[in-house]
């Protein structure tokens, strides 16, 4: 497997997480404007555009953590992220009605943020066994922003996008 050819040890793939994660929240930057722009229930597009915000930050941060390892930030392709963002742009091309859109962008969006959510978790408990527990810290800051927005998303769908939807 092409991915796994140079990771040989736990701080490898620990790197080699980061970068992804650091990929998948750069091109998050670029999908997010997209999102807002198709989203026409107002709650929905302002929770992108705070998200859109706060992902910014989460690349700020992840280059945080790339210093505090001495590395410089760099990303690999990330092909989960990249397909979870392909799908949510052919499937929100597909549909007209605006109230099924929103249900949809809705439900890419947490698809995204439970991708993220792993990653996030993943990158913590390494940090902790790798003794760094400085970059911990800081990926839990995103972590828990991950987890407030899949809850933000899934307050509003429950709320009025799906059964706006129906």
């Amino acid at each position: 497997m092409a991915l796994m050819k140079n990771i040989e040890t736990l701080q490898d793939l620990y790197v080699h997480t980061l970068q992804d994660i650091y990929y998948a929240e750069n091109q998050i930057t670029k999908a997010l404007p997209k999102m807002i722009s198709k989203a026409t229930d107002p709650t929905l597009k302002q929770g992108f555009e705070q998200h859109l915000q706060e992902t910014l930050n989460h690349v700020t941060r992840l280059e945080q953590v790339f210093g505090m390892l001495g590395l410089s930030p760099k990303g690999v392709d990330c092909p989960a992220i990249d397909g979870i963002i392909k799908e949510a742009d052919e499937t929100a091309a597909d549909i007209a009605d605006k109230s099924v859109l929103d249900a949809a962008l809705a439900a890419s969006a947490q698809a995204v943020e439970h991708y993220e959510i792993t990653r996030y978790g993943t990158l913590i408990a390494w940090s902790r066994e790798l003794g760094r527990d400085d970059a911990a810290a800081v990926l839990q800051q995103n972590l828990a922003e991950e987890y407030a927005a899949d809850e933000k998303l899934t307050k509003v769908a429950e709320a009025r996008l799906n059964r706006a939807a129906q």
